[in-house]
């Protein structure tokens, strides 16, 4: 028996499409304006890409230009697999961890939620019924566009796009895509608002204001830093007096209840200073149950940071006379604070829980002592220190200038 041999692919061709009311295919005379159809061969698919134009000049240049993107590998057939299926199939390979973060990391159940949420009331309505390889880049900054002139905020926008491009980076990685059509959007620019920093003397008196039961919470806030979540989450066995520091091993979902931290870098020990030693001891004494599995703030549905803690909290400071400050300020706050104690940016990366050193001095950099006089005296310092350096060359500079005048 002869062996099978393949299937050679079709011909690529331009061919004359006429009309179905045509006489020309009758065997008379043309009757129509036919189109030229450019076909070209996707080896990498097995497949013949198709398209229809009105000139045969449109139509050779199409099937040059194809030509040349099928040998770069920035063209493929077009997948029948439309945007909703795709958008759905993602979602649940996240919600299981085979789909990650770009980090490697796996994406937080409120994350999926706000996703979800942003395709099915945002993008899909719009563009769930294209196929994946149809919807283009100006189908997506047209959607974006819209978006803001509705008055949505420029975070709001961002987030309808972040899962879009998490499916697509997907699709491109499985070849069925050959472009990710959300690279190059223009987006609304996020405007970073100001953060309030307390000074250390008005941290503590805002902590003091507070009711008895209330002040380990905001202090661990203010001292350590801690995320809504990560606060939470915490357990007694992950505060260690001894060695002087708490182990942030988990955070907190609502939904989900104990979750791994953000990122790999969340997961981290931060030192505990004298301030809040004092405050978590004193909580502990108090404390129903402060075995070492317990939680430190609050227990089961009761939530660490409800909406009665914020209340009772501003209810104190404007009795007080103080300026009130919110979560994510305390975590501000105590960026400044280890700034201000002289904490390198790289520990200040690792005890804050972001994922680089880019992350910290995009966010805190501004915060940050130096100048270029600053720079140049420490350095002629060290040098100096050293013997590097001459030690009479503000004696030389000054006798020149000196002669200038």
């Amino acid at each position: 028996m002869a062996p099978r041999t393949a299937k050679a692919p079709r011909a690529e061709a331009i061919v004359v499409r006429h009309r179905r009311a045509c006489v020309s295919r009758a065997g008379d005379p043309c009757s129509c304006r036919p189109g030229y159809q450019a076909q070209v061969w996707s080896p990498a698919d097995r497949k013949t890409i198709r398209k229809t134009f009105a000139s045969l000049r449109d139509a050779r240049a199409w099937r040059s230009e194809a030509q040349s993107a099928l040998r770069r590998g920035t063209m493929r057939a077009p997948t029948r697999t439309a945007l909703s299926q795709a958008a759905s199939e993602w979602l649940a390979a996240a919600q299981t961890g085979i789909v990650r973060t770009r980090s490697g990391e796996s994406y937080k159940p409120s994350a999926l939620r706000a996703y979800e949420q942003a395709l099915r009331t945002r993008v899909l309505p719009e563009l769930g019924h294209l196929r994946l390889s149809a919807v283009t880049r100006n189908a997506i900054q047209d959607l974006t566009d819209r978006l803001v002139a509705e008055g949505l905020s420029a975070s709001t926008v961002r987030n309808a796009v972040l899962p879009l491009r998490a499916i697509y980076r997907r699709a491109l990685a499985r070849s069925e895509v050959a472009i990710n059509p959300t690279l190059g959007l223009a987006l609304p620019a996020v405007r970073g608002r100001r953060e309030r920093v307390a000074r250390p003397a008005e941290a503590r008196a805002l902590v003091e204001a507070l009711p008895v039961a209330d002040r380990a919470l905001w202090a661990s806030a203010l001292y350590a830093g801690l995320r809504r979540g990560e606060l939470q989450a915490l357990r007694w066995q992950d505060v260690d007096f001894e060695a002087g520091l708490v182990r942030v091993e988990r955070s907190w979902d609502a939904k989900a209840g104990p979750v791994a931290p953000k990122s790999r870098a969340g997961r981290r020990r931060v030192p505990l200073a004298q301030p809040l030693r004092a405050y978590l001891v004193a909580h502990r004494l108090r404390s129903e149950n402060s075995s070492s599995d317990a939680l430190v703030f609050g227990a089961g549905e009761q939530l660490a940071f409800s909406e009665a803690v914020v209340r009772r909290a501003r209810a104190a400071w404007k009795q007080a006379k103080l300026e009130a400050i919110g979560l994510h300020e305390c975590r501000h706050t105590y960026a400044a604070f280890m700034i201000a104690a002289g904490v390198n940016a790289k520990a200040l990366s690792s005890y804050m829980g972001h994922s680089s050193i880019t992350v910290t001095l995009d966010r805190y950099g501004h915060l940050m002592p130096g100048s270029e006089l600053e720079a140049a005296e420490m350095l002629t310092s060290y040098l100096q220190r050293d013997g590097c350096a001459p030690k009479h060359g503000a004696k030389l500079l000054g006798q020149s200038l000196a002669r200038e005048q």
